[in-house]
Order: structure tokens, then C-alpha cells, then sequence
């Protein structure tokens, strides 16, 4: 019975079951009820309006990255589903619904003790610690160790929650919130590499943002104008006539300049109960600001990960191709191809910089193509136990877009007792204690100096 109950909650979707946790947050924060019901209605309103237009986007660029897989000859066995096949197959676990607790109660654990100022609620993408738990246990043959590998995910999430929420408030003018995604994990592994690239001369410095490219370029850097050359240019490569070449540049176009008019929604919906909630806890905790976790759609209003994610595309395919030559790689990038996971985390770190973003997501773009292909025959083992996907004999199944691919490589292989796997670890566990140490204590010297 309580399986079918969080099944028919998840099968809501997250337009609807975020708002309804916003609300109650709301309510219990003292919002006047009328407007915590508007703010949550807004809220499940922009959700669903980012996600006509995000199918819209992946609908129009995907299709074209498939055709230039076809155009390439590229061959492969473990082909990538997409994230919706893969968090079906997680759900399906045994003892998935376990995670739901656990993350709750370290959440509240971590804030009582003062040990995070982050409050998530992105109940929806607890599925990621579900998988993280699967490829653990698959991997070392521990269920044990699955669940504390998935604690351990939880921790770190809320860890660079505190640590990105300044830079979140800058990037989309949202006060109050940050993202506890667990793609975010990748930024603390970027920080290092960002760090060079800021001593190298012309890139250092100023940030070269969309709004700088308006600047450099006029017309040619408006969102529609960059969509237009971008979408069109990938229709080229892959080989398109010149009627379909127009028609994805406008959809992508069309595609850039909605965005930004959809993440509004979210400011409108998010203001009002962030104000809330500062309120509520420097009324209870003196000293303390409580922020609100959310899943990455809120940030999509940036241009700049689309720009960089469409660019990215025939990169990957040249990657994979290259990685599967030389037998490091046999995974066929389809579903994700479109690979915002490794570009939201590059936005953050380098505050939209368009020119070390694609720097960022190229250089770890093969952690993605590499840990996707060696988790394949455990995903594969996985989708089979469950009987979610049905997959021929001799076929993997995987997904690229793995999210923080070197943490959860790392753990897995940690738990297995690999001794490349335990070093590896360290060296994560050791970028993100920098990167939290690094910009929490940044957030703290700016309050201290605004007091």
C-alpha cells in the first residue's frame, strides 16, 4: 500500500509535487495562505513551462545529434537511454523507497546541528541517490555500503549547496534558494582546472558572459540571432538540407528566447516564500539563514548552457568515436547527448563565463563517455532483474549522463576495495572539502562585512 501511495505521488510529477512541498513549506514558515497557494500554483506553472520547453529543445537537437551519429558510421553496444528510463529502473529497486527517510533525517539532523544551512526539498531526485545506492551495490556486492554511499551523496549535495548559494543568487537573481542537483557535485572537481584557466591571459578577469558577447558583438550575440547560428550550424554538420537547416535554427531560437521569459516564473514564485523563510529563522535562529534546495530547472534561463550544450554535441560524437577506437569507451551518447549535466555545474563555477564553460565541459566530457560504458553491464544486469526495459541479447543499456560520474566511479570502486577506487575518492573528497571551505567562508566574510 505505501508503494502504490509514493507511486501515485511521483506519477503527479514534479510540476505538481514541488509546489505542493513549497506550499507547506510556505504555510509552515507563516505565509499567509493565499499567497503560499499562489506561489506554489507559479511554481508548478514555470516547472511545467520549462519543461514544454526543454522537450521542445531536446525534441528539435537531439533527432539532429542522432543523424550525426548516423552519418558518422559510429557503432556501439551500450547505447544510452536518458535519465527517465534510468530513474524507472531505480525506482524499481527493492528498497528504494527507503532513501525517502533517509534523506529527510540527515537533512534535519545536518540543519539542527548547524551543519548545513540548506533545506531540500528536490524530494523528486532522490532517485539519484537510488542509483548511486545500485551501482554501489552491484560493484562492491554490499547493500550496506549502497545505502551508506547514497548518505554519503546526500551529505556532500547539501555541502555544495552552502557553498554555490552566493554564486546561485548572482547567476539567476533569486535570493534564498540554491540547487542541491547532485550534478553539482561535479563543480567542486571543476574548481582546480577553473582556477588555471583565470592566470591564463584573456581569460582571466572579467567574466565573458551572454551579456558581454551582446557587448563584443551587437546583434549577433541576442539570444535569437545565437540560436539561430548555432542550431543551424549543427544542422549542417549533420549533413541537412537547407529548408531543415532553417527550421531547427528557429526552433532553437525560439528555444533561447523563451527561457529566460519562463525562469521569471521562478523568481515570481520563489521571492515570496524565500522572504518568508528569512524571516521565519532569523526570528528563531539568530544567526542563521536557511536556504531552499531545488533541481536545476530554476537556472535554465541562462543562455549560456544552451549555447554550450549544442556546441558540445558533435564534440561528444568526435569523443566517442575516439574513446571507442582506442577501447576506452563503448557507449553510443543518444538520450543525453544534449549534456546540460556537465554544463550547469561549468555555469556555476565559472559565473557564466561562455569561453570556460566549454573549456570545463569538453575536458570532462570523457569521465561521462568512461564511467557511463563501465557501469553499463551493471545497469544493464539491473534493467533486467527489474523487467522495466526490455533489451536484446548482447545489448547494454547505460546513461551518459551520469551526473558526478568521477564521485560515483570513485565510491563505487571505494566500496569494491579498488585501490585506484579508494585513491581517487580521497582526491573528491579532498576538492570538495576546498571548494565548501573555499566559498562558504567567502559567504561568511561578505555578511561579516555587511554587518
Amino acid at each position: 500500500m505505501f508503494q502504490n501511495i509514493i507511486d501515485y505521488i511521483l506519477g503527479l510529477g514534479a510540476a505538481i509535487f514541488l509546489p505542493i512541498i513549497m506550499i507547506i513549506i510556505g504555510l509552515i514558515f507563516k505565509m499567509p495562505a493565499k499567497r503560499a497557494i499562489l506561489a506554489g500554483i507559479t511554481l508548478g506553472v514555470a516547472f511545467t513551462g520549462m519543461s514544454l520547453i526543454l522537450d521542445f529543445m531536446f525534441g528539435t537537437i537531439s533527432p539532429v545529434a542522432q543523424d550525426l551519429v548516423t552519418r558518422t558510421g559510429l557503432e556501439l553496444n551500450a547505447v544510452d537511454v536518458g535519465w527517465t528510463p534510468m530513474s524507472a529502473i531505480a525506482w524499481a529497486w527493492p528498497y528504494a523507497l527507503l532513501m525517502f527517510p533517509i534523506q529527510i533525517i540527515i537533512n534535519l539532523l545536518m540543519i539542527g546541528f548547524k551543519w548545513t544551512d540548506t533545506l531540500n526539498v528536490d524530494m523528486w531526485n532522490v532517485w539519484g541517490k537510488i542509483f548511486t545506492a545500485t551501482m554501489v551495490q552491484a560493484i562492491s556486492g554490499s547493500l550496506a555500503f549502497g545505502f551508506i554511499a547514497a548518505a554519503i551523496q546526500i551529505v556532500l549535495e547539501l555541502k555544495i549547496g552552502d557553498a554555490n548559494k552566493e554564486k546561485i543568487e548572482k547567476i539567476t537573481s533569486i535570493p534564498g534558494v540554491t540547487c542541491t542537483h547532485y550534478m553539482t557535485i561535479q563543480c567542486a572537481l571543476m574548481e582546480p582546472i577553473n582556477i588555471l584557466l583565470d592566470k591564463i591571459p584573456g581569460l582571466g578577469g572579467k567574466v565573458f558572459d551572454s551579456d558581454k558577447l551582446r557587448n563584443k558583438i551587437g546583434t549577433f550575440g541576442e539570444n535569437s540571432v545565437m540560436g539561430l547560428i548555432v542550431g543551424s550550424l549543427l544542422a549542417i554538420i549533420a549533413g541537412y538540407g537547407l529548408s531543415d537547416v532553417l527550421n531547427i535554427g528557429i526552433k532553437v531560437a525560439a528555444s533561447l528566447v523563451l527561457f529566460p521569459m519562463v525562469a521569471k516564473l521562478f523568481m515570481q514564485a520563489l521571492q515570496p516564500i524565500s522572504d518568508y523563510a528569512s524571516t521565519y529563522m532569523k526570528n528563531k535562529y539568530q544567526d542563521r539563514e536557511i536556504h531552499i534546495g531545488l533541481d536545476w530547472p530554476f537556472m535554465a534561463g541562462r543562455s549560456e548552457i544552451w549555447v554550450v550544450s549544442i556546441i558540445l554535441v558533435p564534440l561528444e560524437i568526435i569523443l566517442a568515436f575516439l574513446f571507442a577506437k582506442f577501447g576506452w569507451s563503448s557507449v553510443l551518447p543518444l538520450a543525453g547527448i544534449v549534456n546540460v549535466i556537465v554544463v550547469v555545474p561549468a555555469l556555476i563555477v565559472t559565473n557564466g563565463d561562455i569561453i570556460k564553460m566549454l573549456i570545463l565541459s569538453i575536458l570532462f566530457t570523457p569521465a561521462y563517455l568512461i564511467v557511463s560504458s563501465q557501469f553499463a553491464p551493471a545497469v544493464t544486469d539491473l534493467a533486467r532483474a527489474v523487467g522495466t526495459i526490455d533489451i536484446p541479447s548482447g545489448q547494454y543499456i547505460t546513461y551518459f549522463g551520469v551526473e558526478a560520474p568521477i564521485f560515483r566511479w570513485a565510491i563505487s570502486k571505494a566500496f569494491a576495495m579498488d585501490v585506484v577506487g579508494i585513491i581517487l575518492l580521497i582526491v573528491v573528497i579532498a576538492c570538495i572539502i576546498y571548494y565548501v571551505r573555499k566559498w562558504t567562508q567567502n559567504t561568511k566574510n561578505k555578511v561579516t562585512m555587511e554587518v
